[in-house]
């Protein structure tokens, strides 16, 4: 089939996630036989900061405008057997409504944001998507699933929303064998919203296991945050050494975002990175989590400080890299780019049928 995508970013990973996502599922759909066009809006913040200038797996598309895209895309869109716009994607209304009128074939909106996406919608803002376009798309592609996929359906008139969670490279993620630096370990940016959790996880363990060492790497936290002593910080990791600062620990600590746990069914990016180097999780609980790894069989969830206390006393060498294993056969299985590639062109033929049914 012939993709366009209209997308955020997939030149730049400069200060959004978006990019290394569409890589990934991209990439994919190349290798399954696809013909891929990615239109990206040609602004100074990515163009100065590009790490992938020349994608090998799609064609590239850059515009300054609106009516730039209109006129020097009409026909690619027009000729596309699916046109995907993307969540962000600067005047995305505009731009989803002249997708949907020029298109012949199917037509999707992806949300690599739904949750912010659905608190944006109840704000009435309406920067990249509004109420009514959302039944006009044929299929709504949700970085959420569970009820939310309902919801989009029911409330907002959506025809077909489908889960399209983030993925992982396994080329990129693997077991290494590597000295292990510290008990555990945290990857994020410093967000109010998670740090109580932080502390409760990782900062107060780290307190009661004084002779072991823990790692929270990450920009913006706070210079006078009293961290234990044995925590070290790492202010920038970048993307190429999160393998080895994964199989650099024992264990690794998921925190989710507030607005994800409230949409629940909300897996980020670092689960399935951790999961595929094999290294057991350690995280907060969240609605759907046990639909995406097996509690104390793939994953380990921790509400207290005593809880995690307490997996470190009682889980033995062979079963912490078992619990490890156990998850890295379940993101092999089903959360690689390869497996979300597949699933798109499922809910294509999906939309298909439907549609020749009426």
């Amino acid at each position: 089939m012939k993709f366009v995508i209209i997308g955020l970013s997939i030149t730049s990973s400069w200060g959004n996630g978006h990019a290394t996502t569409y890589r990934a599922l991209l990439k994919e759909l190349k290798a399954l036989g696809h013909d891929i066009l990615f239109l990206e809006k040609d602004v100074p913040w990515y163009s100065g900061n590009r790490d992938m200038p020349n994608p090998e797996f799609c064609r590239l598309g850059l515009y300054k405008t609106n009516e730039e895209l209109y006129s020097d895309y009409k026909q690619e869109v027009s000729e596309a057997d699916v046109v995907i716009v993307g969540s962000y994607t600067q005047q995305g209304v505009e731009v989803g409504n002249w997708a949907i009128k020029t298109a012949t074939g199917v037509t999707a909106f992806y949300d690599i944001d739904t949750p912010v996406t659905l608190s944006k919608l109840k704000r009435q803002d309406y920067e990249y998507l509004n109420p009514e376009i959302i039944s006009k798309y044929d299929l709504y592609l949700s970085f959420s699933g569970g009820p939310i996929l309902k919801h989009l359906e029911n409330h907002y008139g959506s025809p077909m929303a489908r889960a399209l969670y983030c993925s992982v490279d396994p080329d990129l993620y693997y077991p290494e064998e590597k000295e292990k630096k510290w008990q555990m370990g945290y990857l994020g940016t410093y967000s109010t919203d998670r740090q109580p959790t932080v502390q409760e996880l990782l900062n107060k363990p780290a307190a009661e296991f004084p002779d072991r060492k823990f790692v929270v790497a990450g920009p913006q936290y706070p210079e006078d945050f009293p961290w234990s002593k044995n925590v070290e910080r790492i202010e920038h990791l970048p993307p190429a050494k999160h393998r080895e600062f994964y199989n650099s620990q024992n264990f690794t600590l998921n925190v989710t975002r507030e607005d994800m746990i409230k949409a629940g069914y909300s897996p980020s990016v670092r689960l399935f990175e951790a999961a595929a180097c094999g290294v057991p999780i350690i995280s907060d609980h969240w609605d759907g989590i046990e639909s995406i790894f097996e509690p104390n069989k793939e994953i380990l969830i921790a509400r207290t400080s005593s809880e995690v206390a307490e997996y470190f006393r009682s889980i033995s060498e062979e079963e912490r890299r078992n619990i490890g294993e156990q998850a890295r056969q379940k993101v092999l299985q089903s959360h690689t780019a390869k497996a979300r590639a597949l699933e798109l062109v499922n809910y294509v033929r999906e939309v298909r049928q439907l549609s020749e049914k009426v």
